[in-house]
């Protein structure tokens, strides 16, 4: 048999069987990165799905169980600016130094969850709601946006990905737990995070217990913040 007639056979198998499908998340590149937390490895991850970009921030031999992690979604104004308004920057720095004395454990930034997945410009417009005296929930309603748009199925590939099989999760979010859990990814533990409040944030950190279900119990009797 003409070794070319099995190159052109192999070919039209392959055209028949259409394109290969592309994965939800693929691993595109890992870089070392030194930060004044500790040495992470940062490993970039395309979403095939979304066309986001994702990285993880992988902290000593985070395969196997009960790896601590934390699901970070992405908040420009208080992880970049320091903004007093939310707790989010303070809780990336926590995460990532609780990680480094821990020996193991990943961080996942989730870009594409900007004000709980409307967006930047929405979340500055339901910030300036918010100055007029609704919660952070009421805002998002009052713009025709939901309530909470995020979703952690990247997060929970990109985990799997990394060899983790069960986790024990930094949040006070209920839901970000009910999601891994959805997705197959075992929460051997959920580890607060909790930040001192602030003047300027105990009104939000208040609506997400009331409103959104977060586990807050350090607001109980709190005096002298309005």
């Amino acid at each position: 048999m003409d070794p070319d007639d099995d190159a052109v056979r192999n070919l039209r198998v392959a055209f028949d069987d259409g394109p290969a499908q592309k994965p939800g998340v693929e691993r595109v590149v890992e870089v070392r990165l030194p930060t004044t937390y500790g040495e992470f490895l940062a490993v970039g991850y395309f979403d095939h799905r979304t066309g986001i970009e994702q990285v993880a921030l992988v902290h000593g031999d985070v395969a196997g169980e009960r790896t601590l992690t934390r699901m970070h979604s992405e908040c420009l104004t208080g992880d970049a600016f320091a903004s007093t308004h939310c707790e989010c920057g303070d809780q990336l720095s926590a995460a990532l130094r609780a990680i480094v004395a821990e020996g193991r454990g990943i961080l996942v930034y989730l870009q594409g969850h900007e004000g709980r997945g409307i967006g930047l410009l929405a979340k500055l417009q339901a910030m300036r709601l918010q100055e007029g005296g609704l919660d952070t929930v009421e805002a998002n309603i009052a713009l025709g946006l939901p309530v909470d748009a995020r979703d952690y199925g990247a997060a929970a590939e990109i985990l799997q990905d990394l060899g983790v099989r069960s986790v024990r999760l930094m949040s006070n979010n209920p839901r970000k737990r009910e999601a891994l859990v959805r997705r197959g990814l075992p929460v051997a533990e959920q580890v607060p995070l909790l930040m001192p409040p602030r003047a300027e944030n105990i009104r939000y950190l208040r609506a997400k217990r009331e409103r959104l279900d977060h586990d807050l119990p350090h607001l109980d009797g709190i005096t002298g913040l309005s």
